[in-house]
């Protein structure tokens, strides 16, 4: 009989856990069919998912459908629980990846197809609650073609099969000629395709009416591909559980031989005590499991997610990270060490739940994907363990990187150790994580010393130089290195490493790196103006709104440190009818780095867990030798060097836009000719942090003050009002003076900084100046320099620390302002706000002249 191992993932809501009811109830495993919102599906076991609704930890399910026997993996949809959802992925033989009628392609769903395309898993595409209103078979069908792949087709069983064989036979060139030839596509073909993720079958239908259930059966069952195992006993390792008697249960998926009750497995000579084949909660125990089993075993106690037995090598390293930190507040009655202990288990369970233990602070802290995640933490540990923790506000994980290749040298050498090595450490690629590799020959370094080194550098999570957070896209390579056959010990190999790799990053142009959110979010018609000012505010980007219905719709990314929370905001402001879907994108560098450089305080001379220095003899004692003079005492010559960079420069996160009217790379060279080239703003913190001094605030004011501030293009706005053109025509000064007379009451009852620049380029030996009129700092540009250069410069400096809105109606100052993180206010914005800053100066005086006349003469 075939034997399949599929996974159901889709984004939260999609219907993913009511289309594995569905399955099961067609398929004949279940009796009665489950439902999510009813609290009784079969695989939402857990108590905490009844609860809330969602799933958090993958379940097994086994059923048949005709020659086919299935196990079917559910996995968690809220963005949160990812993690678990990306483990899962290592043991699947096909994935469906559900997507909702009405919502189309979300965020996560893009996330979760790009981890099926990285794990190479074929892949069926079911597209639910097509019952619903708003649900359209051809636009969602373009959608998947548009922004999943070209080779998904439609093989529902209503699709004519001359029309659905033309589809599949456009995904492969050769299948294609052979289409031609003889008009048709045999079944072996379509399955060497979905095989090979060239062809992704989609169906339609409502998994909770069972419409379309069978159709995507009798696909998986036809079109699924059969593994093939060796014979060598493997087993990959995916998940982690206790069960209700607290044993440790290791589930993994048997990919090759057979795996055997009593047969000794890994490297520490532990014995499988029981296996168990699970469906739902309910399980039953098998004396042996052949290749393609997924299964629970006990006895196991050292294997972890990810591992690799037998002949099975090691799992890739997860592309999902933890982005926040919480330190954990004890309950009274319990120490840091047994807490230790209890989230020690939980960590096992759950490789995403990081634990980290400060022992200078004797501090316990937890790095998680989200607050959903907290919170679920928090009722594990009462249910458990009977503990009421609780956790601080949460703060941002932060990664270091550099952005040039740099030398390293790390020389160790107390009285009777030895141990030089030298390392080239070079920029990655965003996401691409710490990679290891070596160039030394083995006639300078013996291998095994090499093989030392290397695990060094593995084993130990090094450290930034900026706020000492860790390292990240990086590509170290072993260069040289140097042993001394009496006096070397594994040790000395250990200390040397870690020194060289300090020593680099002392020399290296560091930048700090934070976690993005790609969002989606969705408000009604009449917010998008207040969405799209939220998320410059927060120094995020976005494409141009879409309108859904009566909905707008933005997509983006933003920081993660400034969008945290933000979904209480949407729905405030948009009275419950707004919605906020957030995945995590990725680390990109840091929108304020100086800020957090600056509040860190880290000193990494000061770090006395990760020295730069290095230690050499002489005269029978060692001595210490400073980072930076290592260079000139080092014994071996690794060979390399490297031209010093001109100018680095570092690729910042694209600005926020709400209008394409230029592209990026115009955009960018519009930055660049008025301000030069981007710098890198991670290192250039790092100087000002060891100056211990702020930078000066800029040259086009005398003093910067607390409150918002408002740049008025005068001119643009001049001969943008009717009132003030008619007269501009025939005295411009007068209509100087009129409009910084209308603006002057304004920022009486606005209480802002107002800033009103007036071009004066053309004025030959003209010089900047700043006059004051009233309560109005009035900029008059010098010789060659515009009004809208000045405000450029003004709103980039400016919009670091205070909130800036640009009033002009030039489109492209816009563009440019948005992307310093400014706010554009149009001319016929500003006259309205001017109309009702006078309205409540009338309805002032109204009411002054009305309380004099009840006052006694």
């Amino acid at each position: 009989m075939k034997k399949m191992v599929i996974g159901i993932l889709a984004h939260v809501d999609a219907g993913k856990t009511t289309l594995s009811e569905g399955l099961l109830y067609q398929a004949g495993s279940v009796r009665k069919l489950g439902r999510v919102d009813h609290g009784d599906a079969f695989l939402d076991t857990d108590s905490l998912e009844r609860a809330r609704g969602i799933t958090i930890l993958a379940k097994q399910a086994e059923f048949t459908y005709g020659d086919t026997a299935f196990t079917l993996l559910d996995t968690p949809g809220h963005v949160d629980f990812s993690a678990e959802t990306e483990r899962t992925l290592q043991v699947l033989d096909a994935a469906v990846l559900v997507v909702s009628g009405t919502d189309g392609v979300q965020g996560h769903t893009q996330t979760l197809w790009r981890l099926l395309e990285r794990h190479h898993i074929p892949t069926f595409l079911f597209v639910n609650k097509m019952d619903l209103a708003g649900s359209d078979r051809a636009a969602r069908l373009e959608e998947l073609r548009t922004r999943l792949s070209d080779g998904c087709v439609d093989c529902s069983v209503d699709v004519e099969t001359s029309a659905r064989d033309e589809n599949i036979a456009m995904c492969d060139e050769v299948l294609l000629e052979q289409y031609l030839e003889r008009g048709s596509v045999n079944e072996n073909d379509i399955v060497r395709l979905v095989a090979a993720r060239r062809l992704f079958p989609c169906y339609f239908g409502a998994a909770l009416r069972l419409d379309g259930i069978d159709a995507l059966l009798d696909g998986l069952a036809r079109f699924g591909p059969q593994p093939v195992y060796p014979d060598a006993f493997g087993a990959r390792v995916f998940k982690i559980a206790r069960d209700e008697q607290g044993n440790r249960l290791t589930y993994l998926k048997v990919t090759g031989g057979v795996l055997r009750v009593k047969d000794t497995v890994g490297d520490t000579g532990e014995k499988v005590n029981q296996i168990r084949i699970y469906s739902g909660v309910k399980y039953q125990t098998v004396n042996e499991a052949p290749a393609g089993t997924v299964c629970a075993v006990t006895g196991l106690t050292q294997t972890h997610p990810g591992q690799g037995l037998g002949e099975e090598s090691m799992g890739v390293a997860p592309v999902l990270e933890p982005v926040l930190t919480y330190r954990v507040v004890l309950p009274d009655g319990c120490d840091a060490h047994t807490m230790l202990g209890h989230l020690r288990q939980l960590e096992d369970e759950d490789p995403m739940l990081r634990v980290v233990w400060n022992e200078t602070l004797s501090e316990l802290h937890v790095q998680l994907m989200g607050e959903v995640q907290l919170e679920v933490l928090t009722q594990r540990m009462q249910e458990r363990f009977g503990l009421a923790v609780s956790f601080d506000s949460g703060n941002i994980v932060y990664k270091e990187t550099i952005v040039a290749p740099v030398l390293g040298v790390g020389h160790f050498e107390p009285l009777r150790h030895y141990a030089e090595t030298h390392l080239l450490l070079e920029p990655g690629e965003r996401g691409s994580g710490m990679q290891y590799a070596t160039r030394c020959s083995t006639d300078e370094l013996d291998v095994n010393w090499q093989r030392l080194i290397l695990t060094h550098l593995a084993e130990k999570t090094h450290v930034g130089v900026l706020t000492g957070a860790p390292i990240t896209d990086m590509k170290i390579t072993l260069l040289a290195g140097r042993a001394h056959l009496k006096h070397t010990e594994g040790g000395d190999f250990r200390q040397a490493t870690y020194r060289a790799v300090r020593q680099g990053l002392m020399q290296a142009q560091s930048i700090l790196l934070e976690p993005y959110y790609a969002f989606r979010l969705e408000v009604p018609a009449e917010n998008v103006g207040r969405a799209m000012t939220d998320i410059q505010r927060m120094s995020g980007s976005f494409e141009p709104p879409e309108t859904v219905g009566e909905e707008a719709v933005l997509t983006g990314t933003a920081p993660v440190a400034t969008m945290r929370g933000y979904w209480t905001e949407v729905t405030a402001y948009t009275k419950g009818r707004g919605r906020l879907i957030c995945t995590l994108a990725g680390y990109e560098p840091c929108h304020n780095a100086d800020e957090v450089v600056a509040a860190s305080g880290y000193d990494p001379e000061r770090d006395v867990d990760n020295p730069p220095d290095s230690v050499f003899c002489a005269h029978g004692a060692g001595y210490n030798v400073k980072w930076n003079e290592v260079p000139a005492h080092q014994h071996v010559d690794p060979g390399v060097r490297l031209e010093e960079p001109e100018e680095p420069e570092v690729q910042a996160p694209r600005p926020p836009s709400s209008r394409p009217a230029v592209d990026d790379k115009e955009l960018e060279e519009i930055f660049v000719r008025t301000y030069g080239p981007i710098k890198n703003r991670g290192f250039d913190a790092f100087r000002s942090a060891k100056k211990r001094k702020e930078a000066p605030e800029g040259e086009y004011l005398t003093r910067i003050r607390p409150d918002d501030y408002l740049l008025v293009d005068g001119y643009n706005i001049i001969f943008a009002w009717d009132e003030l053109t008619s007269i501009a025509k025939g005295d411009l000064p007068a209509a100087r003076a009129m409009l910084l007379n209308i603006l002057s009451n304004f920022q009486g009852v606005r209480k802002c900084h107002l800033i009103v620049v007036f071009d004066a380029y053309k004025v030959k030996g003209g010089v900047r100046s700043v006059e004051k009129d009233g309560n109005i700092d009035v900029v008059y540009t010098k010789e060659a320099e515009t009004a809208d250069m000045y405000i450029e410069k003004a709103s980039y400096d400016l919009s670091r620390r205070h909130r800036v809105r640009v009033a002009t109606s030039d489109a492209l100052e816009q563009m440019i302002i948005l992307g310093h993180g400014a706010e554009r206010l149009s001319a016929q914005d500003l006259k309205w706000e001017v109309e009702q800053a006078n309205e409540q100066i009338a309805a002032l005086i109204a009411h002054f002249a009305a309380q004099m006349g009840k006052a006694p003469l």
